[in-house]
């Protein structure tokens, strides 16, 4: 059976997030609102919707990407995590028909091959590989595999502690005992300043969102967005700003603490919190993010989530050429 591909245009905004809210597997990251808070002029949207008899069966938000002068067919790549966004249940004949129609289409637009990262399986309402298999039978390689730290939430409120390693444990009464307290902040400016000297310091790199960007999004999502502060009395000492990216999981997209603070350990003391609240919301996992760059671990990192009782899934990459 032939599937429809349909270019998308901003006039299905409406139809492709309701899509992506329904389906298996979407996140926060495919959404269109998510995706145009980008200017432009940033990125050659190239998204398509796959229809099966006249019905939507998947959307794979997708930019165009030069690399190495070739010109690849990619997901998109203002998102952390793009790949096919695909109704449940989702039959392994659909999900060949699905990769073997981007094939078709991406050779027949001139792309010299595409590349994908889907959302890990922890995303997925029902676990299923079929797309995955399907990519792997179709020629795709994985180009990297990277790992993410998660937590699942499988345990109650009372329990958090006994999950954490001894230190973290230490860390977090010394926390309560020293005053730190924790509230849902909107003082973005002055965790954004935290942030971005952590960063410098430690990494000389800048954060990936804007000031202003990051507000925008705040403004776009401003109850899936959120940002989790640590306090001292009156002074912001840490912070982790949290993306809820579907019913299931929470991402910490940033987290940081001011040096001048650290031996409060308000980071810490917040994940404790997080932790908390997101078992106290329903929800089934709490996702660290990567601690790994081109499969190269940061060990420190990595032990650093740990502590907290993070283990790792692949996050993966496929790609093809022509």
């Amino acid at each position: 059976m032939r599937l429809d591909i349909i270019p998308y245009h901003p006039q299905k905004e409406p139809e492709w997030d309701e899509f992506v809210g329904l389906s298996n597997n979407g996140t926060i990251f495919h959404t269109r609102t998510f995706l145009s808070y980008h200017p432009p002029t940033k990125f050659e949207d190239r998204s398509l919707i796959f229809q099966k008899e006249g019905r939507i069966l998947a959307v794979f938000p997708a930019t165009i990407w030069q690399l190495n002068e070739r010109k690849i067919l990619s997901s998109h790549r203002g998102a952390s995590y793009g790949g096919f966004v695909v109704k449940s249940p989702l039959s392994v004949r659909d999900a060949f028909r699905l990769v073997e129609s981007l094939q078709t289409y991406a050779k027949a637009e001139g792309f010299d091959g595409i590349d994908l990262t889907p959302p890990p399986q922890i995303y997925f309402k029902k676990p299923s590989n079929y797309i995955d298999f399907a990519l792997i039978k179709n020629g795709f390689c994985y180009r990297k595999r990277e790992i993410s730290s998660v937590i699942q939430l499988d345990f109650s409120a009372a329990e958090i502690l006994q999950t954490f390693s001894p230190e973290s444990r230490r860390a977090v009464r010394r926390a309560k005992k020293l005053g730190i307290t924790m509230r849902e902040s909107d003082d973005y400016e002055a965790f954004y300043n935290i942030l971005k000297n952590n960063l410098k310091m430690r990494h000389h790199v800048t954060p990936t969102h804007t000031l202003d960007e990051l507000l925008l999004l705040k403004r776009l999502f401003p109850t899936a967005i959120k940002l989790f502060a640590a306090y001292k009395d009156d002074v912001m000492v840490a912070g982790v700003v949290i993306f809820i990216c579907n019913s299931d999981v929470v991402l910490a997209f940033y987290i940081s603490h001011d040096e001048q603070y650290q031996r409060f350990r308000g980071v810490n003391f917040l994940f404790h919190r997080i932790i908390r609240w997101s078992i106290e919301n329903g929800f089934k996992f709490l996702d660290f993010g990567i601690f790994t760059v081109d499969m190269d671990p940061n060990w420190g990192l990595g032990r650093f989530k740990e502590s907290f009782g993070a283990q790792g899934i692949f996050r993966d990459s496929f790609q093809i050429f022509f």
